[in-house]
């Protein structure tokens, strides 16, 4: 279970999300052509899971354009904006909105994503919706960034996950998305992290 908001007031989801430096859960999820995706098959690309309650919200759909419109000048990485929304209602917002560099993915078929990846609002009016969060999967299929955002009307931290995303894929001492004091730094710093590691 992890705690946030919605408009202030407290929420829970259904278990939590994978930490930095755990293997990311595969998953099957739905494109808008109704094809079928895994993390199995974007084995060697860094994998942005732009997870949010409905592509039809304001911040939601915030979310898609800016990945949408960043991710172009991230090498080797893909955003999967992935919700419970149909497959035709994400058709529908990327094309009425000329967007086409971030795959937008829905829960139809499986809905072990939301329960494996921690993100499963437990309780209110969106309960069954996904939370909103960002988790970031190098190419080897190991979590480099994770973070549920505190509050559900708020948008992720995009310069946080662009500035990971624009690291080189090779270096194993990049600083992550971890909220520990003991390793963090800013993402644009180029100044080692505070335990000593190269950024």
């Amino acid at each position: 279970m992890a705690n946030f908001k919605i408009d202030g007031k407290p929420a829970t989801t259904v278990g939590a999300l994978p930490g930095v430096g755990e293997k990311a859960p595969d998953f099957l999820l739905t494109r808008t052509d109704l094809s079928d995706i895994s993390l199995k098959d974007l084995a060697g690309k860094r994998v942005v899971l732009n997870i949010f309650p409905s592509v039809d919200t304001p911040v939601c759909s915030a979310s898609v354009r800016r990945f949408n419109r960043e991710i172009s000048g991230c090498p080797n990485a893909v955003v999967l904006c992935t919700s419970l929304d149909l497959p035709f209602a994400h058709s529908r917002f990327c094309e009425t909105e000329g967007l086409n560099d971030v795959i937008p993915v829905s829960e139809l078929r499986n809905r072990d994503f939301g329960d494996r990846y921690g993100v499963r609002i437990a309780q209110g009016p969106l309960a069954g919706l996904l939370a909103r969060a960002v988790v970031v999967i190098d190419g080897k299929g190991t979590v480099i960034y994770s973070t549920l955002v505190e509050e559900l009307k708020d948008e992720p931290d995009y310069k946080a996950v662009l500035g990971l995303l624009k690291k080189s894929d090779g270096d194993e001492n990049i600083c992550t998305g971890t909220s520990t004091a003991e390793h963090s730094r800013p993402y644009e710093s180029e100044d080692p992290c505070d335990d000593g590691t190269a950024g």
